[in-house]
């Protein structure tokens, strides 16, 4: 498997109108799967921010960036190619090492930088570390007045945030995951390493369906993150990744991660309660981990404060079982013609059927002789020509009528069979709002752009590079898009919508009924136009549906102006319906 640093740090959430700078978003666009490997110097007062993986910063931490640009190497080795993000003083890029030939990840920041000696100190306790489990640091270097810190980068892992969003996990992959992320977490702590920014961000999942932690050490001291108990915060979020697996909720009252909070003023639920068919046991678990929030055990079993005691509670579970696979039913076995009435029979080799009685074998008919023979084919041979001549006749009959009585006419349409479509008008729009799942914004003051009654204005995405998805950045690994509010619950029927130029993927879904402002891709479960590549305009009718927020998604733009730049937008919106 080719080596490829998933090292690049989280991009922040920055909730801006654009990108966090001109590269940040824009330049990550070879950079699949951005990472970073984040680490933890022990103990400072515990950040409740912690747990949603938006602690702030240190105040007056920042110094000036570096000033880097695509093609700058490091250390006569490391040829940075893409910008990942430019945050707090310090930078994240796709890099190339030339000295092995592949793609690692690097951060860099002032040597002057006031994190930059916890984040050296961090970096290389986590290379000395040297579990397969976490995403590895390759280097940690201090040189020419800049710290930088090198990371592998895998290009077969999925995030964890991609998986959730794709619906929860079946009981046997939870089960791996908090499995994993325990045993792979109290194994840190045994040597003094804490991660303290465990989000569904920093857990990757490989083609082989093993999870690695990123952001071991690296992540928390760049963003100065600490806590008072290192091992409390990291079981915490533990089990908060169990709980989100189990539930495709995130177990507080916040949104976060792309995932819907919990509702307000109801407290912390336990999973099974949340969402039918949960594994006990694993909801369980996890409450037992979330102890420390002041969830209480659905059993009189003691909390999880440690990764340590985690990994000892999921290995006195009963091992769950992966589902069983589904065969295919086998062909069934195809007779001879002369088992009459076995071949095709309707039911036969489907489970509950009535087994196949044997079929009894036509007796051969007796020999016949050679007169018998010669009288037989004779009266076949005359038979096919007697009824070629009457058909011949019949069909001369039949067009002679038809000459007779000329074209025929139409036949009117019967009633009822063609019912006209219900007429579709636009619908009063009270709101629209930016589809951000991951909480970043793109073009937020251009919004309102989309419903101003305007073609010439719109909303419009910066330029991405290399890949259209939006850079193939994590952060827009769901696209972006608009939120329409109708004000009120509407019969929806239909859209008409103007994109800023043709080639942009889309789909259009809606909220639940009595959904109250949705905001992550889950919460618009109703397709009401599969995703697909349009034009310069969207103009189709469905079914109506009862409904008051409808997200507009793009999930791929078109070609900008220049090759390897891609680029989309929406123009206007209007949504019809009564």
């Amino acid at each position: 498997m080719a080596e490829r640093s998933t090292a690049a740090v989280d991009v922040a959430d920055n909730g801006g109108d654009e990108p966090p700078t001109a590269q940040a978003e824009q330049a990550a666009a070879d950079g699949a799967a951005a990472s970073e490997a984040t680490a933890e110097l022990p103990v400072a007062p515990e950040n409740e921010d912690a747990r949603d993986g938006d602690a702030p910063a240190e105040k007056g931490a920042a110094a000036p960036a570096p000033e880097l640009h695509s093609g700058h190497k490091l250390a006569k080795r490391y040829r940075l190619e893409e910008c990942i993000t430019r945050l707090d003083g310090f930078s994240s890029w796709r890099a190339v090492d030339e000295k092995l030939r592949r793609a690692v990840g690097v951060h860099v920041l002032p040597a002057d930088h006031s994190r930059a000696r916890s984040v050296l100190a961090a970096a290389r306790s986590a290379a000395l570390l040297g579990d397969a489990r976490f995403v590895m640091v390759l280097d940690a270097v201090e040189e020419n007045d800049l710290v930088y810190v090198v990371h592998e980068w895998l290009p077969d892992a999925t995030e964890l945030t991609t998986l959730l969003a794709m619906g929860p996990l079946e009981p046997h992959e939870a089960y791996r995951l908090v499995d994993q992320l325990s045993q792979a977490m109290a194994a840190a702590h045994r040597e003094g390493l804490a991660h303290l920014k465990l989000t569904p961000s920093a857990i990757l999942r490989t083609s082989t369906g093993q999870y690695r932690v990123r952001g071991l050490a690296v992540n928390a001291a760049l963003r100065g993150i600490t806590a008072e108990r290192p091992q409390r915060t990291d079981t915490e979020a533990i089990g908060a990744l169990l709980y989100a697996a189990l539930t495709q909720r995130w177990p507080y009252e916040n949104d976060a991660h792309g995932l819907s909070g919990l509702p307000k003023g109801v407290g912390l639920l336990p999973p099974d309660q949340v969402r039918a068919g949960v594994h006990r046991g694993l909801s369980e678990l996890s409450m037992r981990a979330l102890v420390n929030d002041g969830a209480t055990a659905s059993r009189q079993e003691p909390p999880c404060t440690t990764p340590e005691e985690l990994a000892k509670a999921v290995a006195e579970m009963p091992r769950i079982r992966p589902p069983e696979p589904a065969f295919a039913a086998p062909p069934e076995y195809q007779r001879t013609t002369y088992q009459q009435g076995s071949y095709g029979r309707p039911g036969s080799g489907l489970p509950g059927a009535p087994a196949p009685t044997r079929p009894v074998p036509v007796p051969p008919p007796p020999m016949e002789s050679r007169a018998g023979k010669a009288l037989k084919w004779t009266a076949a041979a005359l038979l096919i020509a007697a009824l070629g001549v009457g058909s011949w006749q019949i069909s001369e009959k039949l067009l002679d009528r038809t000459k007779d009585s000329g074209p025929s006419p139409e036949a009117p349409p019967r009633d009822g069979d063609e019912k006209p479509a219900p007429p579709a008008d636009p619908l009063a729009i009270t709101h629209v709002e930016e589809f951000k799942p991951n909480g970043s914004s793109i073009q937020r003051k251009q919004v309102p752009n989309t419903v101003d009654g305007d073609p010439n204005s719109a909303w419009i995405t910066p330029e991405y590079r290399n890949y259209p998805n939006f850079g193939n950045l994590p952060q827009r690994s769901l696209g972006s898009g608009i939120i329409v509010d109708l004000g009120s619950v509407r019969n929806v029927s239909g859209v008409d919508i103007d994109l800023y130029r043709g080639g942009n993927t889309v789909s259009v879904s809606a909220a639940a009924e009595n959904a109250v402002n949705p905001t992550g891709l889950s919460e618009f479960g109703r397709q009401l136009v599969p995703e697909g590549t349009k034009g310069e305009e969207l103009r189709t009718t469905f079914e109506p549906v009862r409904a008051r927020y409808v997200l507009i998604r793009l999930t791929s733009l078109p070609p900008a102006e220049r090759a390897d730049r891609f680029r989309g937008g929406i123009s206007e919106i209007k949504i019809l319906g009564k």
